[in-house]
Parts: C-alpha cells; structure tokens; sequence
C-alpha cells in the first residue's frame, strides 16, 4: 500500500533529487526518498545489532574477574617500542 504525502525541502535538496531523476538513478523524486529510507532503516537496524553485541560484549567482559586482567604495560609495551622506533625514524 502506498501513501500519498507531502514533503518539503530545501533547494539543495530538491536540486539533488531532480538531479538523480534526470540521471536515471531514481525513477522519481519518491522512489529516491523511498530509497533513502530504506537505507535509513537498514542502518538503524545495523545499529541495533551492533549496540546489542557491543552490550552482551561488555556484560560478559564484567564477568571476568581480575586475576584475569592483562597488564597495560606489558600489553602495550611492544606497541609503545614500535611507535618510539618510529619516531626515532
């Protein structure tokens, strides 16, 4: 089912999409909004998923406990020596 509405935009706005219309890229200054649409849900669906696997991350991370910690220093200490041979350069 399809609606019919009104929308407003700026002049760049309508320039761009005329712009793709006469391009051929969109069918009709609807179909690209439409497309912009979609794309917008596909993101934030994308972002959903990645603000929940980022939370399941942190959650088992809290988990761990601290004996399991890895030293900051000796974890970043090869990475501190590339980058102080680096600039040595």
């Amino acid at each position: 089912m399809t609606h019919k509405t009104t929308l407003s935009f700026t002049d760049r706005h309508h320039r761009f999409l005329s712009e793709k219309v006469g391009e051929g890229v969109f069918a009709s200054q609807s179909a690209a909004v439409a497309a912009a649409l979609e794309q917008m849900m596909r993101d934030e669906e994308e972002r959903a998923l990645l603000l929940d696997s980022i939370t399941e991350e942190v959650r088992a991370r809290m988990q761990t406990s601290s004996d399991e910690y890895v030293d900051p220093a000796s974890a970043f200490a090869s990475a501190k020596q590339a980058i102080g041979n680096a600039a040595a350069e």
